[in-house]
């Protein structure tokens, strides 16, 4: 399963990006996403995941409020909608998947998934 990050750029603080990771296979009801991001200095943060099992969307306590995880099924691609922008959301942010389910405990947990897209640099200044 390969995946293909892209949106990453520039932006104010209060400002929007959509991040996109196409997926190179179906998205199936087995299937859990997920967004990470990685700023100098910090740890792999989870930010989002979604399972297609139970259709629960989970989000970091940092973003929660002003992310959003979507999918556009015809296209394979899942989506990061990211508002109102702040400097510490600046990161190489990567998408994950993993082609089971996973438990509530780990779906924001790096080792949990298999496939990761390239990361996109989301720089977040005035």
């Amino acid at each position: 399963v390969q995946l293909q990050a892209s949106g990453g750029g520039f932006v104010e603080p209060g400002g929007s990006l959509r991040l996109s990771c196409r997926v190179s296979e179906s998205l199936g009801k087995q299937h859990t996403i997920a967004w990470f991001r990685l700023a100098p200095g910090k740890e792999r943060e989870g930010v989002s995941s979604w399972s297609f099992w139970d259709g629960s969307k989970l989000y970091a306590d940092s973003v929660k409020g002003r992310f959003s995880i979507s999918r556009d099924t015809a296209d394979n691609t899942i989506f990061l909608q990211m508002n109102n922008l702040k400097p510490e959301d600046s990161a190489l942010y990567y998408c994950a998947h993993k082609s089971r389910r996973v438990i509530l405990s780990s779906r924001l947990s790096p080792w949990t998934y298999d496939n990761w897209g390239q990361g996109t640099l989301v720089t977040v200044s005035s």
